[in-house]
């Protein structure tokens, strides 16, 4: 049996190899064709994807630990081929952050720490990625804005998704890592993205009462349940009552920040920048503990 530490460790690895393969439907490149390469192949139980990639980690180190490593590579071999077929590239960080989970579980691969290897991805902090916009430019936000406007008169079965895509143009149009809404384990998360190193997880609500306690709560709880570095965005276009936010933050580090409708707009105005607007949420959130601060208190040039 694993100890806790290793558990933890192949919960992390889970987390970062998720993106790596699909679970299925590709008869080239998929977690079951990697595991059966490493000679694990009955380790892979299908299903939900992260929870089957935590069992086959955790099985093969239990049961067949000699061919961890021969997994691990087998995954990454395959993730070179898929991801650069999405148009995705494998990138160094991704590497580096294997190679420094790996001795949670014991294990260093001397192959993914070759420098041969290594030097054939641009540098972490390279040009590769481009960097985040700091404007939507006129055409896209008024196009957005129209989008905004349309949602408001759906019907209220589909207002919700149709949010969900609107949140995720938004954060594409600023340059973003976007990503669509996906499951784990049964729970939905709306959407993620990336902003200063850190992966914010995405939580998205239209809905006519204000967000409270509990449903802050049970998001704040999503996060904490992912990995270390995970963070959340709460977007609810009605806002938060007062009481929420104010019992959210007794007694607890958030893990949270807000976005409420005032901040979309103001966003898609042109008068600021969604990633100063992030950037300061952020940075209120970690000196004051207050989830939500708005826009219009955070002295941003042009609110």
């Amino acid at each position: 049996m694993l100890t806790l530490g290793e558990a933890q460790a192949i919960e992390n690895l889970a987390d970062l190899l998720y993106d790596f393969l699909p679970g299925s439907g590709n008869s080239r490149t998929a977690f079951p064709i990697a595991a059966d390469q490493a000679g694990v192949g009955e380790f892979w139980t299908g299903g939900s994807k992260r929870p089957a990639v935590v069992q086959l980690l955790t099985t093969t180190l239990e049961q067949r630990r000699s061919h961890f490593t021969k997994l691990i590579l087998a995954i990454v071999r395959q993730s070179m081929t898929y991801r650069r077929g999405k148009g995705n590239p494998l990138s160094r960080s991704e590497i580096d952050r294997l190679n420094t989970l790996l001795p949670g579980v014991q294990f260093k691969i001397p192959d993914l720490l070759d420098p041969a290897f290594l030097s054939t991805f641009p540098e972490p902090n390279g040009a590769a990625s481009e960097p985040p916009s700091q404007d939507l430019g006129a055409a896209k936000r008024q196009e957005l804005g129209a989008l905004l406007i349309e949602i408001s008169g759906l019907a209220p079965q589909i207002r919700g998704l149709r949010f969900e895509g609107f949140i995720k143009d938004l954060f594409a149009g600023f340059g973003l890592a976007s990503r669509e809404s996906f499951r784990v384990v049964g729970e939905q998360i709306d959407g993620s993205f990336k902003l200063q190193g850190h992966t914010y997880l995405v939580e998205a609500k239209w809905h006519g009462p204000k967000i409270g306690f509990a449903d802050l709560m049970t998001f704040s709880g999503k996060v904490s349940g992912k990995a270390a570095w995970s963070r959340g965005l709460f977007v609810s276009y009605s806002g938060f009552t007062d009481e929420g936010l104010e019992a959210f933050a007794r007694g607890r580090q958030t893990n949270l920040i807000c976005m409420d409708a005032l901040d979309l707009h103001q966003a898609l105005s042109g008068t600021v920048s969604l990633i100063d607007v992030l950037e300061e949420k952020a940075r209120r959130a970690a000196e004051t503990n207050r989830a939500f601060v708005p826009v219009r208190d955070l002295n941003l040039r042009g609110s």
